[in-house]
């Protein structure tokens, strides 16, 4: 076995039995010291579990363990019950609540005038207390009358409250960082790779009744994806669509 894969076995067995999530790795003079390698091969190591997502970095702090990232289905489910299913306790912290004009992006997305209202809601998702995503949703005000504030998951309080069931959305998934004030709400480094979700919801009758934009930290989330081949003579079968809320 090489010096290299030596080190990075230690650094295994040290994330295992040792040094917990979020808690910091050796620094890399202390590790190449007691291996006897440069440190550029110190690095190379840690570069190898960076890739694999067994640790993150923070300029001017060294490397830490990272948790194992949360894998999501691509499926129909809100992200409270996603956390329910992983044993984990959902949570949130309700960041921003008004009603404001749609705007043309919104607009165009929940077939509303630019100047018809709709209810925004910013919240920062969490999973045993620790910052998952941050969501800015946008709902037709004239769908929720009376909606004053929001608890939990949404999907279910449309549902109880106003007898509006998401059925379906159509959403598109792409790579990004985080920018400082996001980076804060998530409690991550500014510039961090993160995830962006942005999604539109349709209720039974096919009516849009939900914009949002979803931000996952990307040390912390991965989405799994089936991918299936066409029939002979049928269409290609597209993958299950997903709902975060």
């Amino acid at each position: 076995m090489t010096k290299h894969e030596l080190l990075h076995a230690h650094l295994e067995t040290l994330m295992q039995g040792g040094i917990g999530p979020d808690q910091r790795l050796p620094p890399e003079r202390e590790l190449a010291e007691a291996f006897g390698v440069s440190r550029m091969t110190v690095r190379h190591a840690l570069d190898r579990l960076e890739r694999e997502r067994r640790v993150y970095r923070v300029q001017g702090a060294g490397t830490f363990v990272a948790r194992p990232p949360i894998a999501k289905t691509i499926e129909l489910t809100s992200f409270t019950e996603d956390m329910r299913r992983r044993g984990l306790v959902p949570g949130s912290v309700l960041r921003v609540f008004e009603t404001v004009a749609a705007g043309p992006e919104i607009g165009y997305a929940l077939a509303l005038s630019p100047a018809d209202e709709v209810v925004h809601v910013e919240r920062v998702r969490t999973a045993d207390g620790i910052p998952m995503c941050l969501e800015h949703a946008y709902l037709p005000a004239a769908l929720v009358p009376g909606l004053t504030t929001l608890e939990g998951s949404l999907y279910e309080q449309l549902h109880r409250r106003y007898r509006i069931r998401i059925t379906r959305a159509e959403q598109s998934i792409r790579a990004t960082v985080l920018d400082q004030q996001a980076a804060a709400r998530l409690d991550a480094p500014p510039f961090s790779p993160a995830l962006l979700v942005e999604r539109t919801a349709f209720d039974e009758r096919d009516r849009p009744v939900e914009r949002a934009m979803s931000t996952y930290r990307g040390d912390r989330y991965s989405f799994e994806i089936a991918v299936t081949t066409a029939a002979a003579g049928s269409p290609a079968r597209a993958g299950r669509r997903s709902g975060d809320e």
